[in-house]
């Protein structure tokens, strides 16, 4: 795997340095092109980091508000006020907080009772806001990612079928683990981005992360293997229980 790897004391850490890498990603976007997207993820580390963006003054005047569009990386198949929700959870985080209007967040439908329907929907905004043609991908700025004690990301998990949705942008897929459909972006869609920003905490996490970081190339068992930008900049900020095991990384 390539890619930087950088070893942070905690979940706090690691959101302060990914809230700094989501500023510079921004400005460097908006001076190229003059807009900003990125792709939100779910879960704890995450949450801290939205958090900061509205929170710390200081980050919130550097976020160019007005040029930014989100996007999800994967739902859950529920309602956008569900506990579960992604959506749900930035909005309470960030999105709500931000200036920010509502045509600037495309979300994922997971409250269809057809997860397809969700994950076609949501394909169709993806390409109509990047006007890309039939059989593109679309380059976000900004993809945030984390990784389940198994190896997942997104909702791409290990053995599933959308491992192998290669020709789409977004899938349902079935995880019968969870006995849940979830609704995801395909991982070429996500190696098309111009950067990727893995944020990886605890100490369940810490077998699969040196499984992915140093074992043999088996994405079928270990998804977030699939993770590596063709054209673009991979960064792993995981704490120190998750890289406990690691013998690369630069410790910071």
């Amino acid at each position: 795997m390539g890619g930087e790897i950088r070893i942070l004391a905690d979940g706090a850490a690691i959101a302060k340095r990914a809230a700094q890498e989501f500023v510079q990603a921004a400005a460097s976007a908006v001076r190229e092109k003059g807009s900003f997207n990125a792709v939100l993820a779910g879960g704890s580390t995450p949450k801290a980091l939205y958090r900061l963006l509205v929170n710390d003054p200081t980050l919130r005047s550097q976020v160019p508000w007005d040029k930014i569009h989100l996007f999800f990386g994967d739902e859950r198949h529920v309602a956008p006020d569900h506990a579960d929700s992604n959506f749900r959870m930035a909005t309470e985080a960030m999105i709500s907080k931000a200036p920010i209007k509502p045509e600037q967040v495309t979300r994922i439908k997971g409250e269809y009772p057809d997860a397809e329907q969700a994950a076609l929907e949501y394909e169709k905004a993806v390409k109509e806001y990047f006007k890309l043609k039939d059989g593109e991908y679309p380059r976000f700025d900004l993809v945030l990612a984390g990784m389940g004690n198994e190896g997942h990301t997104l909702s791409l998990f290990p053995g599933t079928k959308a491992l192998h949705a290669d020709r789409r942008i977004a899938v349902r897929n079935w995880v019968g683990k969870l006995y849940a459909e979830r609704i995801t972006l395909t991982a070429p869609v996500a190696c098309n981005a111009a950067q990727i920003v893995f944020m990886v905490t605890g100490a369940d996490k810490a077998r699969a992360l040196k499984a992915v970081l140093e074992g043999p190339f088996e994405p079928e068992q270990l998804p977030a293997q699939l993770l590596q930008p063709k054209n673009g900049r991979l960064l792993w900020l995981v704490d120190t229980a998750a890289g406990g095991m690691l013998s690369i990384g630069i410790r910071e």
